[in-house]
């Protein structure tokens, strides 16, 4: 029995949940498939999954091999670099988590680049408003806007996200625009859906401001707090990057600027710096290259006259 290739089959019928699925994914028939899985289960001496007419699942065995199983080819991954196999074209599947705001305006272009230049990586990526747990749904790679991190994942920072106070041109109108931080108390806010309070942080002169606010609306995605801030719902604290294009073109409307938001960091998170997978690895570098350390792509000196309201925090893209 080839071992590895067994070990690959299995993995890939935890992953698809079926063992039909793999034999496409793999490029199998479903009787080598069964003959690799049947092969592994009489070497590890166990039953490794619950088969039924409809479905497969993994028995207790099978929960308590996989994530060794899997190690186990990220280790061939790593002996086959050591060995020169690195210079060939790197192959394998990565499972990537993110916001929806952040995936819509910077990931998903950037993992196109990435597969352009990596044909055979290929990509899941999962856009969710909330923390994935990397264990559990078998994440290879979150990446983070937050200035917390879990403890016992492995970070590395590549940017910092920026914001900017805003609201549309109409509810400026109706409501009247804010000079200092404190007024924004008696203003409608959009603000995100977590915690017993929002508050804003802003800072100026190296002086940081903390200011409660409130408001009839509040939203667990920056994509709903965008857009309720369009519609003339109230003034938002938004990212950068995820309002260039209507703080250009007068969607939206900078507030306060000589105060800023507190910063975060833009992380890429993983389990381990060990035994990581060459796919992994390219991407991690390459995303670190693409956002460029403290100045983000976005949030760099305008390169055009029309941009230039976009200064201190709020650049668009070159």
């Amino acid at each position: 029995m080839d071992r590895l290739n067994a070990i690959r089959t299995f993995v890939e019928i935890a992953d698809r949940g079926s063992l039909t699925r793999a034999a496409e994914t793999l490029d199998l028939s479903r009787a080598m498939v069964s003959r690799h899985l049947e092969g592994l289960e009489r070497w590890l001496g166990a039953r490794l999954l619950h088969r039924t007419t409809r479905r497969v699942s993994l028995s207790e065995a099978g929960q308590e091999a996989l994530p060794r199983l899997r190690q186990m080819l990220e280790l061939s991954l790593d002996l086959q670099a050591v060995t020169g196999a690195h210079r060939a074209e790197p192959t394998g599947k990565l499972r990537i988590t993110t916001s929806l705001s952040f995936a819509m305006s910077c990931l998903t272009q950037a993992v196109v680049k990435f597969q352009a230049r990596h044909p055979r990586v290929e990509v899941e990526l999962l856009a969710v408003d909330r923390a994935v747990d990397l264990v559990s749904e078998r994440i290879d790679l979150a990446l983070r806007i937050t200035n917390r991190l879990d403890d016992g994942m492995v970070a590395r920072r590549l940017a910092s996200c920026r914001s900017v106070l805003c609201a549309s041109p109409h509810y400026l109108q109706r409501c009247g625009q804010p000079q200092r931080p404190e007024e924004l108390k008696a203003h409608n806010c959009i603000t995100h859906a977590f915690g017993a309070r929002a508050q804003y942080r802003l800072r100026r002169d190296g002086r940081l401001s903390t200011v409660d606010v409130a408001g009839s609306l509040s939203g667990n995605e920056t994509a709903v707090l965008r857009q309720a801030a369009l519609a003339g719902a109230g003034i938002a604290m938004l990212p950068t990057y995820f309002v260039v294009g209507e703080l250009e073109r007068g969607e939206l409307v900078r507030l306060l600027p000589d105060y800023e938001p507190e910063p975060l960091g833009i992380h890429a998170v993983y389990l381990s710096r060990q035994h990581q997978p060459r796919p992994l690895e390219l991407l991690i570098g390459f995303l670190a290259q693409r956002f460029d350390g403290d100045v983000a792509p976005w949030d760099r000196e305008p390169a055009t006259p029309g941009r230039r309201a976009m200064k201190k925090g709020a650049a668009a893209p070159r």
